[in-house]
C-alpha cells in the first residue's frame, strides 16, 4: 500500500494590498477510481490524502455496503494519472442493487455522484431514531473550534472539513477534502476503519448545508448536521424524511436549529 502523498505539491507567490506578497499552498485534486473487487465502480476527484478512508466512506455512505466489518481490506495503488482503491469485500454481502458498473463522474463539487436517476433523490435511508439533543453551546463550540483542525485549509485556503463532534461539541476526528462531499465520506470511512463506531455526536461541516450532505449524515448515524451557511430546501425536505436535526451558525455569533416542513406534494 503506498503513504498517502502530500496534498499540496506546489506553491506560488501572491500578492495582497493588506499583507504584500506571501507564499500560498496550491491545493491538488486527483481522479481516485474505486472499485470493488477488481472491478472499478465509480472515479471521484478528491485530495490526494487519505484515500482508504474515501473509499470506505462513499462505499457506506452510498449504501454500497451495509457495515465496516464487511469489508475486508482496502488496496490502494498509486498510477501516474491518479489513485486506485480496490475494496476487498465477500461478494454475497456486496449491495448489488446499489453497485453500478460504469464510471460515476464525481466532480468534486458534485453533489449527485452516486445518483443513477432523479428517481433516486427520493429513496433515502431509512429514518433516524430519536436521539440525544445537542444544545447551541455545543454547536457553537464545534464550529468555533473548527478552524484549528483545518491545517490544509489553513495552508491553501481552498478545502473543506468534516469534524465528528462528541454531544458537548468536543471534536474528535477530522478530515479534509476540495470536495465537501468527499470530506464527509473520508470522516465516515476513518470513523469505520477505526472498528463499527457506536459512540453518540454529530457532524459539524465547514461548508453550505447541502442534500447530499444530510443523506450522509444520516448514513453515519449523526444525531445532527450543523454547517456554515443554512441549508437549501432540498436539504430541508430530506432532513424531514429522515428526521435529522440541522443547524446552522447565524448573525452575531447564534446558532440556527432548522425544524423543515415537508415540501407540498
Amino acid at each position: 500500500m503506498v503513504s498517502s502523498p502530500t496534498p499540496v505539491s506546489r506553491r506560488a507567490t501572491v500578492y495582497s494590498l493588506a499583507a504584500g506578497s506571501r507564499d500560498w499552498g496550491i491545493a491538488e485534486e486527483v481522479p481516485v477510481e474505486i472499485g470493488f473487487n477488481g472491478t472499478a465502480w465509480t472515479v471521484m476527484m478528491a485530495s490526494p490524502a487519505d484515500i482508504e478512508d474515501l473509499a470506505i466512506g462513499l462505499a457506506l455512505t452510498e449504501g454500497a455496503v451495509a457495515s465496516g466489518r464487511d469489508i475486508e481490506a482496502v488496496e490502494i495503488r498509486q498510477w501516474p494519472e491518479g489513485f486506485t482503491a480496490d475494496i476487498r469485500i465477500p461478494p454475497d454481502l456486496l449491495r448489488n442493487d446499489r453497485i453500478h458498473r460504469r464510471a460515476l463522474d464525481g466532480r468534486t463539487g458534485c453533489g449527485l455522484c452516486g445518483v443513477e436517476q432523479l428517481a433516486d433523490l427520493h429513496a433515502p435511508p431509512a429514518a433516524l431514531l430519536p436521539g440525544p439533543t445537542i444544545d447551541a453551546k455545543a454547536i457553537r463550540a464545534a464550529l468555533d473550534a473548527l478552524p484549528d483542525h483545518q491545517h490544509l485549509n489553513r495552508e491553501t485556503r481552498s478545502v473543506h472539513a468534516a469534524a465528528w463532534c462528541r454531544l458537548d461539541g468536543e471534536i474528535s476526528l477530522v478530515r479534509e477534502d476540495v470536495g465537501r462531499h468527499n470530506a464527509l465520506d473520508k470522516l465516515a470511512g476513518a470513523r469505520l476503519r477505526g472498528g463499527e463506531p457506536d459512540d453518540a455526536g454529530f457532524v459539524v461541516m465547514s461548508s453550505r448545508c447541502s442534500f447530499e450532505l444530510v443523506f450522509k449524515a444520516a448514513r453515519m448515524r449523526a444525531a445532527l448536521l450543523a454547517a456554515q451557511s443554512a441549508p437549501t430546501g432540498l436539504a430541508l425536505d430530506l432532513a424531514s424524511q429522515l428526521a435529522l436535526p440541522i443547524a446552522a451558525a447565524g448573525p452575531d455569533g447564534a446558532i440556527v436549529f432548522f425544524s423543515p416542513e415537508p415540501a407540498d406534494e
